[in-house]
Parts: C-alpha cells; sequence; structure tokens
C-alpha cells in the first residue's frame, strides 16, 4: 500500500508541462530521433508509465511540445505599429523559433491542420484584417502567407543534417539557362534576409 501511494505521488508531481519541457531539452539536443521513451524517462527520472499517464503517444508529446514553441512567439505579441509590421513580426518570430528548433519546422510541414499550424494561421489572419483585406479573400491571402512560412520550414528541416553552405556551393550552376547566374547566390545568402524579402514580396502583392 506504501508503495502504490509513492507511486501515485510521482505521477502527480509529474507535471504533463516538465514532460514538455524536457521534450523539448531532447529535440533541441538530439533531434527527432533523439526523443525516445528512455530518454525522456532517464532525463526526467521516472518511467515510461508516469510518463504515458500525462501524454498519450510520442506523437502526441510531439505536437504538443511544437505548441509550446509557437505558443511562446505568440504570446503577448500584440498588434503593435502598422498591420505589416506586426506581420512581419509574426513571421519572423516564427521563422526564428524554427532556426533554433529545426524539429519545429519539420512538424509543422509534416501534418497539415495541426494547432500549432491553427494557431499561426489565426494570428495572420487577423492581421489581415486589421490590413483591410476584402472578406472575400483573406483566406487566400493567409494561405499564402502561411504556405511562404511552412515552405521555409520544410526546406530548413530538411537541411539541418546537411552541411548548407558545401550543399549550396556543390550545387552552383553550370548551365546556360539565363537565370543560371543568380544561381550563384544559393551559397553565400543569408536566409532570414531573403526570408524577409519574400514576406515583403507577398505583402506588396496584398495591397
Amino acid at each position: 500500500m506504501v508503495e502504490s501511494k509513492n507511486k501515485v505521488r510521482r505521477v502527480d508531481a509529474l507535471s504533463k508541462d516538465r514532460i514538455v519541457l524536457a521534450a523539448v531539452e531532447i529535440l533541441d539536443a538530439s533531434g527527432e530521433g533523439g526523443l525516445t521513451t528512455r530518454s525522456l524517462a532517464a532525463s526526467l527520472n521516472t518511467g515510461s508509465g508516469a510518463i504515458f499517464h500525462h501524454v498519450g503517444s510520442r506523437d502526441e508529446l510531439l505536437r504538443t511540445a511544437v505548441d509550446s514553441v509557437i505558443a511562446d512567439v505568440t504570446a503577448g505579441m500584440a498588434h503593435e505599429g502598422t498591420p505589416e509590421e506586426s506581420i512581419r513580426m509574426l513571421m519572423l518570430g516564427v521563422f526564428d523559433a524554427i532556426q533554433a528548433h529545426p524539429w519545429v519546422g519539420a512538424q509543422l510541414a509534416r501534418e497539415p491542420w495541426q494547432p500549432a499550424l491553427l494557431e499561426i494561421f489565426f494570428e495572420i489572419g487577423s492581421r489581415l484584417q486589421l490590413l483591410g483585406v476584402p472578406e472575400a479573400e483573406l483566406f487566400d491571402a493567409a494561405s499564402t502567407l502561411l504556405g511562404y512560412l511552412l515552405g521555409v520550414a520544410s526546406q530548413h528541416a530538411a537541411a539541418v543534417n546537411l552541411s548548407r553552405n558545401t550543399d549550396r556551393a556543390n550545387r552552383r550552376a553550370s548551365s546556360d539557362h539565363p537565370f543560371a547566374p543568380h544561381v550563384t547566390r544559393l551559397a553565400d545568402h543569408d536566409d532570414r534576409v531573403q526570408f524577409v524579402a519574400g514576406v515583403e514580396i507577398i505583402l506588396a502583392g496584398i495591397a
């Protein structure tokens, strides 16, 4: 009876927030491959049963970890400045989160309309409303910004385990195509600067 009560206390002490925080730390350090029941149990000094008492599955844990990261981006992000500035802040906030946590990009790109993705979509849409985008065009405008963000997220996630500069250099075009000289910029452009440029192009089209 005493042992059973101790087990209950340990399960109660192990909150979902603690599990998610530990999972984020493992994902940041080792990527998705490093997040196993064993590694999580070792980090929390508990058993797998206690973990899954709070989190139903590894997939659920991944989704919840992404929710946590995106919530940190959107929390307290007021609609400051002009609507355009607010959209830039939001888009860059998510971009920087993906840069800091590459596994977030992979998860966002993998599973459509998960809670974190909907949160981003709603935040984009509310800012576009302030921008004065007509109701009939809101969904398309928000989807375009979200699609651009997810494309960048997917591309970044795919490149995480590569030497990106080397990979770009190896892909420089030797073609005589008229656009080929522009491809040489792949080796030395700044991802964040290019991302901002893409957001500006989309915002200009929306305006």
